[in-house]
């Protein structure tokens, strides 16, 4: 069982239209989409839910009103100003404010503050057509999202190992930051997703930069390739001098977007040029994988 993951250094460069692609053109896999704070692949996969779970990012704050001694002692403590005195002079704790630290807890000396679970968002397991798909959404404002994308990676591979597939494809977040490491964490094989932009070029140096201190085997596409040859020369030269493989460079259709309104994958309905060039990037990895 090998493990893909489609990554991009920055938004908006296509990822998850290729993800959702080679989920249509995959067989014998499982689906994860680890962009948990902004997920939408299940906007072109269609998952009917056949489980949904909790997800509990940390802990917050709670003081027990029967129990308070109203010294404000925890007021004075939180450096993010989470506990206010209402005009009755109860203490509360403002769960958006409260980062889960525990300094009120431990400071209170009538021990009338509890740390409590919170819970942060939801995953589910999903059946689409093309195969099992994991996905989560996180809730707004909230953190911890690496941890849940441990969590749905982790899921992801019993399912496959369960049913014998050959392959998860992980549409990874964009960024360098815990989730995007989160992803990387033992794939097979890092597709650098770029488009031919100073912000595409510096994003992808980056993100490859940190796959490669990871261990991680690497390969690029770069997606709308046509819009600016100068940089998509630049991209190339890059690629050969890092000896990072160049899988395909896929040309700007306006197709794209009308799959994305049809909420299709571009490969399944479509044979204009984009599409045979991510079917041509597919069999590129399998090559490799």
């Amino acid at each position: 069982m090998k493990q893909l993951v489609i990554i991009s250094g920055k938004g908006g460069t296509g990822k998850t239209i290729i993800s959702a692609c080679f989920a249509s053109l995959a067989r014998s896999k499982v689906m994860v989409d680890c962009d948990v704070d902004a997920a939408n692949l299940y906007l072109l996969l269609h998952p009917e839910i056949q489980e949904s779970h909790k997800f509990s990012g940390g802990m917050k704050a709670r003081i027990e009103q029967n129990n308070c001694s109203r010294c404000g002692e925890c007021v004075d403590v939180c450096r993010f100003s989470a506990i206010h005195e209402k005009k009755d002079g109860e203490f509360i704790v403002d769960p958006i404010s409260c980062e889960g630290c525990g300094i009120c807890y431990h400071v209170c000396p009538v021990e009338a503050i509890e740390m409590e679970k919170s819970i942060s968002g939801e995953w589910f397991v999903s059946h689409t057509k093309y195969g099992p798909f994991v996905h989560a959404r996180l809730g707004i404002g909230e953190e911890n999202s690496g941890k849940l994308v441990t969590e749905i990676r982790k899921k992801a591979k019993e399912i496959a190992e369960e049913n014998n597939l050959d392959l998860v494809i992980i549409d990874g977040p964009p960024g360098i930051g815990c989730p995007v490491i989160a992803s990387l964490s033992g794939a097979d094989l890092a597709l650098v997703v770029t488009e031919p932009t100073l912000a595409g070029i510096h994003d992808m140096e980056r993100v490859v930069e940190m796959a490669h201190h990871f261990k991680i085997e690497t390969a690029c596409c770069i997606n709308k390739f046509d819009i600016n040859p100068a940089n998509s020369a630049s991209i190339e030269d890059w690629c050969q001098e890092k000896s990072i493989p160049l899988l395909g460079k896929i040309p700007f259709d306006e197709e794209v977007t009308q799959s994305m309104v049809k909420l299709i994958p571009l490969s399944e309905k479509s044979n204009n040029a984009a599409s045979k060039e991510i079917k041509n990037i597919w069999l590129n990895i399998k090559k490799i994988i």
